[in-house]
């Protein structure tokens, strides 16, 4: 702490005193901000700072830009590319916008909602449907995750196949730079063509290039009717052919279609057996399917039921429930929302958040599964994900039996590589909504074009040159 006591005392008179958190107390601690949730990293902080406004945070990036320190932005630390915890010096700075977290203001007639970083996804959801509208961004984590960390992500989810990712729904931002200059640029304009996109340069970037502060989001209204199907069907190949179908017949209205493996689902009936999955003791794969309906609840009833006799006729799904109330639907997306936590029961495992055209999926699929059973007997795959817009969570679990953490600390490496040099093969890319982070930085230059590695690295350093950004992030540090 002695290192930078200037830089301390500027930080408290810039947040207040109670807002500089340090390990100079031993009645604090910082474990929630310092450690990753997935527990793969612990670092520590020289100071964890928690601004409660866009003027706050700007000064405490032109103090830490004046001192030389960088600067770790955190939302609600719910990634999983250990990106938003400090590294083990004890030198950087952690900045917290969980207090700004506040609903700016919500224009109904412009369908946007303009809230600050630090704002729950839920309470954002909670707040465009007390005016009667949707906002569609929607993750498992939703009930912590932040709309800052799920712009600097470029966070997914079950709706992108409908709505897009948090960029498509973004309009305007915020963001102090690392300068701690305040770029005003919180527009609700869905056309404004007048120059460079500041906004989707910084969405993605993972705090590397500023700090968003706030963001103006687009609104979409409610649907008349949601209606829930779970369909069994009997391969990889007749999910794709169900998604064809299901994008000609439902058209605009097929707003999720989520993909689960046999043994995604056999982890989730070993740990919550209260959930009670249906259908996947006798088929290897299920599908989740959402039907929003401009019209009625009967309307989007009687084209669901098309679609699945259409699909039972062509032989692409062998069985098939349909929701009968909002409760049951709810159920169905719990059990595919709780595969991570489920896995997670289950022991340590490799985790893969990849995307491929989704034509590429089946020959994946095929190729990398027979790859792994054969270079690592017994390997269990946790395959499951976001199959409408070719984005799958191919996780890696231990052979049933062994030592989880030598299984993770012997095979990662070697794993990483047969499944992204697989991606690589099928025109994919190794990271689809969660990031880069510190995780895969290093992994990165294997699998990106040279001349887009070049590029980022001169966006980074025109708009950082202290390097002070989230440094280690996305982009290596050495580039060799």
């Amino acid at each position: 702490m002695n290192d930078h006591p200037d830089l301390l005392s500027a930080l408290r008179a810039a947040v207040g005193a109670q807002q500089v958190l340090t390990h100079e107390d031993p009645a604090t601690d910082l474990a929630a901000y310092e450690q990753d949730w997935r527990r793969r990293h612990r670092g520590r902080a020289l100071a964890v700072v928690r601004p409660g406004s866009t003027a706050e945070v700007a000064a405490v990036v032109q103090a830490c830009a004046a001192a030389g320190v960088s600067i770790v932005p955190q939302g609600g630390n719910t990634g999983l590319v250990v990106g938003s915890v400090p590294d083990a010096s004890g030198q950087q700075v952690l900045l917290s916008l969980q207090r700004m977290n506040r609903v700016r203001a919500l224009d109904a007639a412009n369908l946007t909602l303009t809230l600050e970083a630090g704002c729950i996804l839920q309470a954002a959801q909670q707040a465009a449907e007390a005016a009667g509208l949707l906002l569609p961004l929607s993750l498992a984590a939703e009930g912590s995750c932040t709309i800052g960390g799920n712009l600097a992500s470029n966070a997914g989810g079950t709706q992108v196949l409908r709505y897009g990712n948090a960029r498509e729904l973004c309009l305007g931002l915020e963001v102090v730079t690392p300068q701690g200059e305040v770029w005003d640029g919180l527009v609700g304009l869905r056309k404004d063509n007048t120059g460079y996109d500041l906004r989707d340069l910084y969405i993605g970037s993972e705090g590397t290039l500023g700090i968003i502060t706030a963001a103006t989001l687009k609104l979409h209204p409610q649907p008349a009717a949601r209606l829930t199907a779970w369909a069994a069907v009997p391969s990889v190949e007749a999910a794709v052919e169900l998604l064809g179908l299901a994008q000609r017949q439902l058209g605009a209205g097929l707003t999720g279609f989520e993909a689960m493996s046999r043994f995604a689902l056999s982890l989730v009936d070993k740990h919550y057996p209260q959930l009670r999955v249906p259908l996947w003791q006798d088929h290897p794969w299920c599908v989740l399917l959402e039907n929003s309906d401009s019209e009625s609840e009967a309307h989007a009833r009687e084209r669901f039921e098309a679609l699945l006799e259409t699909a039972f006729e062509q032989g692409c799904v062998s069985d098939a429930v349909v929701a009968e109330s909002l409760a049951q639907a709810h159920n169905l997306w719990h059990i595919r929302e709780s595969i991570s936590l489920a896995q997670s029961e289950e022991g340590l495992n490799i985790k893969h958040d990849i995307s491929l055209p989704v034509s590429a999926i089946p020959a994946f699929c095929a190729a990398t599964d027979a790859q792994l059973a054969v270079e690592i007997p017994g390997v269990r795959l946790v395959n499951f994900g976001h199959l409408g817009d070719g984005n799958l969570h191919y996780n890696v679990q231990a052979p049933e039996g062994g030592d989880p953490a030598a299984f993770l600390r012997e095979q990662e490496t070697r794993i990483n590589h047969i499944v992204f040099d697989s991606v690589r093969r099928h025109g994919g890319s190794i990271s689809a909504e969660h990031g880069i982070g510190s995780l895969k930085a290093g992994t990165l230059p294997q699998y990106k074009h040279p001349v887009a590695l070049t590029l980022m690295r001169r966006i980074k350093a025109a708009l950082d040159p202290q390097g002070i950004m989230n440094p280690g992030r996305v982009l290596t540090q050495n580039p060799g």
